[in-house]
């Protein structure tokens, strides 16, 4: 009489798909916390109208650079002051989320969408083909990225469209990199011979076959990008080169409010202090997709 073996399974708790992600992702303390953050973030732009305390461009002339209550203000309606021309700071920091997200998305999702296209074609085909793509790449990582997106919005025009293209355009080497990077070294391995042999094309095989195996890096690549968008069109704006006023950008109303530096210093910190909790909470939330992402770092 046959017996029937079962075998036993390897470890006490066995993780899948997402349960596994989420486990190695939520290690991280740092990374839960920025993920906490960001969510609030992207609910607040959501329901901006109805969170916000008022419109963000209505001015109260009577209470032109009030400040906040808890440093020493008399209008408890203004709970981070208001600005040079009486607006509310916490009203347009909410509504300026829109902007800095909406950027965010924008830049990633277009500069992704070139690099990762351009990274394939060069670690796929390589010959003249790779030569071509990595030097313009090389061409493009040799100027300091604000240096080139303040020379493409001075040629294009300012404004938040034209400043978003020209950061889009000097991120997205950084993905083309990594991806050719990825795709030489899965180039080679069974699987994709296998699917070459039973006939598949070339664009099956790059984007099919190849390019979900390379996600993981790209993905930790994109959540930078995604802070580095915030600030550097936050710098542009600052430049007076990005958004314009009367938009509730963080950095436009950085810039409106400079002056201002040392008698209402609420005008200056409080976006000053929105950019700074949204980079460090997507850069938190970077760290722990690395972790949950990356084999290696995995703890057993």
């Amino acid at each position: 009489m046959a017996t029937e073996i079962i075998a036993a399974p390897t470890a006490p708790t066995r993780f899948s798909g997402l349960r596994e992600f989420w486990y190695y992702f939520s290690m991280n303390r740092g990374a839960v916390i920025g993920l906490v953050v960001f969510v609030l973030l992207i609910l607040v732009a959501i329901f901006a109208p109805l969170i916000a305390p008022f419109p963000a461009d209505q001015q109260f002339r009577d209470f032109i650079r009030m400040a906040p209550p808890f440093a020493g203000g008399t209008q408890p309606q203004f709970l981070l002051g208001t600005d040079e021309v009486g607006r509310d700071i916490l009203s347009r920091l909410i509504y300026g989320a829109r902007y800095s997200l909406f950027i965010g998305f924008f830049v990633v999702t277009a500069a992704l969408f070139t690099g990762v296209t351009l990274g394939l074609l060069a670690g796929y085909f390589r010959g003249w083909v790779d030569a071509l793509i990595m030097r313009v790449m090389d061409i493009i990582l040799a100027f300091p990225s604000l240096l080139l997106a303040l020379v493409l919005v001075a040629i294009l025009g300012p404004g938040l469209f034209n400043a978003m293209l020209a950061i889009a355009l000097v991120l997205q080497p950084h993905f083309a990199r990594l991806t050719r990077a990825a795709v030489l070294s899965e180039k080679s391995r069974e699987y994709v011979t296998s699917a070459k042999v039973a006939g598949a094309g070339n664009l099956r095989l790059m984007f099919i076959t190849i390019l979900p195996n390379c996600l993981g890096p790209l993905i930790v690549q994109a959540t930078l990008s995604f802070s580095n968008a915030i600030l550097e069109a936050a710098a542009l704006g600052f430049l007076g080169m990005g958004a314009q006023p009367p938009t509730p950008e963080w950095g436009t109303m950085l810039a409106r409010a400079r002056e201002f530096i040392t008698s209402a210093w609420w005008i200056v910190t409080m976006p000053g202090l929105a950019i700074l909790i949204t980079v460090l909470a997507i850069n938190l939330i970077g760290d722990g997709l690395r972790d949950a992402l990356d084999p290696k770092l995995k703890r057993s």
